[in-house]
Formats: C-alpha cells, structure tokens, sequence
C-alpha cells in the first residue's frame, strides 16, 4: 500500500520514467523548480529494479505509459510486486487520456494520473499535491485538481 506521509519536495526522491528528451526535459526543470533536488530518470521500465538498488528510497514514480519494450502497466505491476517499492506513489504520466485509459489506470492501482501535455503552470502544485498524500486525477491541462 503506497505511502500517505506527507513529504517535502525538497526531501523526495523521484524517479521519472520518460522516453521522450523533451518530456524530460520539462519535467526535470519542473522539478527543480518546485525544490527536488533527488530525481532519477530512466527512459524504459526495465531499469527501475536497477535504481532501486541505487536509492535509499524512492517516494514517487511519474511513469509514462507508453515505453520502449514494456508498457506502464506491466511496469506498475514490476513495482507493486516488489517489496523494497511497497510505499512508492506511483502516478502515470500519459498523451493517451481517455475515460477507459484513466479506468484501467484506476483497476491496476496507479495513484494517480496526469495528462500530457504536461501544463507546467499546474504540474508543480500536482506534484506537490501528490507528495502531500492526495489524488490527483487530471486527464488534461484543463481539469480541477
């Protein structure tokens, strides 16, 4: 069960699983901007085991749901299987943003989900938001937290 402390952007860890450089890019400034200093980025799911072993914790996955070689899905079930990850937010990250996308996120026990394209006026305080504990369900730039 994923963890509902509340923690600071300036204490999390963070790793964002992207395959497209210029989503990364926007994410990674976002983050800086809002005080993470601790965020990995990997560019498919099949490392993440990896990264664990390469941070004392990881508090939040932004993963995206389409990757190279596996999909968001079969990479969420990868980390809630694994009990060094038992406490992780996972949220995804996705351009496909639709009612039977969000659903199945929902089903596979995502917790929660953000819309590409990323806003970057409302990714930080959703980032934020996360860390604090709460849900956040945006299918796109346009929506109320």
């Amino acid at each position: 069960m994923p963890s509902t402390k509340i923690i600071d952007p300036k204490d999390a860890y963070i790793l964002v699983v992207e395959d497209n450089m210029q989503n990364m890019i926007l994410i990674s400034r976002l983050l800086d901007y809002i005080g993470v200093r601790r965020y990995e980025w990997k560019a498919s799911g099949w490392e993440i085991l990896k990264v664990v072993e390469d941070m004392p914790r990881i508090d939040l996955i932004l993963l995206d749901l389409h990757l190279p070689h596996e999909n968001g899905f079969e990479v969420l079930a990868k980390v809630r299987s694994d009990p060094r990850l038992k406490e992780t937010r996972v949220v995804a990250v996705t351009a496909d943003v639709n009612p039977e996308t969000t659903e199945e996120a929902k089903k596979a026990g995502f917790d929660g989900f953000l819309g590409k394209p990323i806003d970057p006026e409302r990714f930080p305080q959703q980032v934020t938001d996360i860390l604090q504990g709460k849900r956040v369900w945006s299918i796109d730039s346009f929506d109320a937290l």
